[in-house]
Formats: C-alpha cells, sequence, structure tokens
C-alpha cells in the first residue's frame, strides 16, 4: 500500500527530455521565490522536478531548499492534476521560511489546478 506522504520515483522528473520540453512550455506562473512551469501528462500523476542553480546559494541553501519544495509537493501531490511540474528556483527562496514556501507553492497549485 502507498502512504500519501512518499515521493516515489514514479513522480519525479528524472529525465534531461522531460526538462527541456517543459521549458518550451506555455503554461508559467511566477509566485515569490520561484517560476512554476508545468505541462499536462499522459501518465496519470503529478511529476516534480526540480531546478536550482548555483545563483540561488550555495550547496547546502539549494537542498534545504529542494528538500522543502518535496516536501510541499508530497502533501499536495494527489490533489493535483495528471501534470509535469518544474520548479525553477529564484534567489528569493533563499531567505523564505517553510511557511512562505507553503503559501506560495500553494498559489502556484492552485493556479495550475485552476487552468487544467
Amino acid at each position: 500500500m502507498t502512504q500519501v506522504s512518499t515521493f516515489p520515483k514514479s513522480s519525479r522528473l528524472r529525465k534531461r527530455a522531460d526538462f527541456v520540453v517543459l521549458s518550451n512550455s506555455a503554461n508559467k506562473h511566477t509566485v515569490k521565490g520561484f517560476l512554476v512551469i508545468w505541462n499536462l501528462n499522459s501518465y496519470g500523476i503529478a511529476r516534480l522536478g526540480i531546478t536550482a542553480t548555483k545563483k540561488t546559494g550555495s550547496a547546502v541553501d539549494r537542498n534545504k531548499i529542494k528538500r522543502r519544495i518535496r516536501e510541499v509537493f508530497r502533501h499536495r501531490r494527489l490533489s493535483l492534476p495528471a501534470v509535469d511540474i518544474n520548479i525553477v528556483v529564484r534567489r528569493d527562496a533563499s531567505v523564505m521560511d517553510f511557511q512562505s514556501f507553503e503559501i506560495e507553492l500553494e498559489k502556484a497549485f492552485r493556479r495550475i489546478g485552476a487552468s487544467t
């Protein structure tokens, strides 16, 4: 039995080709600290990819940000439509607390749900 709070490999964008397809998508939304790009998929589940460049901060900062994004996604992935999502981290994210992450990503996820 799969738990809701898991983040299985099937829910991750792992191939470069998936990220390239998303980069050409017209579905983009900016929230504080993030650019969220999405596209419908044929897998029947929401899948997440995260892009955090060195401009975002040190490796420790980038990994902390990615853990927080994955945590928010894990708790909301079953309520999302079947889409591939790439969250591009901006510099503002390195100074945000976890509650701000939740608020901003929830705005983006609501936008995704409303537009599909």
